[in-house]
């Protein structure tokens, strides 16, 4: 009998350990959160230094899972707006993208409710609105869109079955080719961390 008690309470114990939000084959995953993009790069450029101020927007991802504990994400967001500015000049344009990501990813089997993942896959960068502002009021900039590997890591905190809060991080190459007035200046580094929280549902 003692036996039996004791093989009864470990398979409990085994059944209450189970993650909360297992994915598996099949399953799709819904993430709604806000992302701060943090650019990391100033550039040398033929007009002077140049380094972009962060943004805060709204972000959503998507993932399927093509195995169990495999899946495939795809970011979205509402468009990022940065500032541009040049050293002594200060602001000198205003700018908009769209950063969709595609990821390879991987949630790491564990006891306990937070399970970490890792990913890699490309970014693509639309830039749109350009707009000089300052010492370039009324001057055409114009920012090459960009392709660029992007890293993905972060943990699920599962609040129930089909539920979890997320934090993660990505860090993502940007680099987009510049001109000023027509003129070609270089190339322009962002290459961002991108903060992110959310709420994510399983379906």
């Amino acid at each position: 009998m003692k036996h039996i008690t004791a093989l009864t309470l470990a398979a409990l114990m085994a059944s209450m350990a189970v993650p909360a939000l297992a994915q598996e084959k099949g399953d799709f995953l819904l993430g709604l959160g806000l992302g701060w993009v943090e650019p990391t790069q100033n550039s040398n450029t033929l007009a002077g230094k140049i380094d972009v101020d962060g943004n805060l927007r709204p972000t959503i991802t998507i993932e399927y899972f093509i195995a169990d504990r495999i899946g495939v994400e795809l970011l979205a967001a509402w468009p990022f707006q940065h500032d541009v500015n040049l050293q002594g000049a200060g602001k000198v344009a205003e700018v908009k993208h769209l950063p969709p990501t595609l990821s390879l990813q991987y949630h790491f089997v564990n006891a306990s409710k937070v399970t970490p993942f890792v990913g890699a896959g490309i970014n693509y960068t639309y830039f749109f609105d350009e707009t000089g502002k300052g010492a370039l009021a009324g001057v055409n900039v114009d920012l090459d869109d960009s392709w660029g590997l992007a890293l993905h890591a972060g943990i699920d905190y599962a609040i129930s079955e089909r539920s979890a809060l997320r934090a993660d991080v990505r860090y993502i190459d940007i680099e987009t080719d510049t001109k000023v007035g027509g003129v070609d200046i270089g190339k322009v580094k962002i290459d961002p961390w991108v903060f992110n929280i959310a709420y994510v549902l399983k379906f």
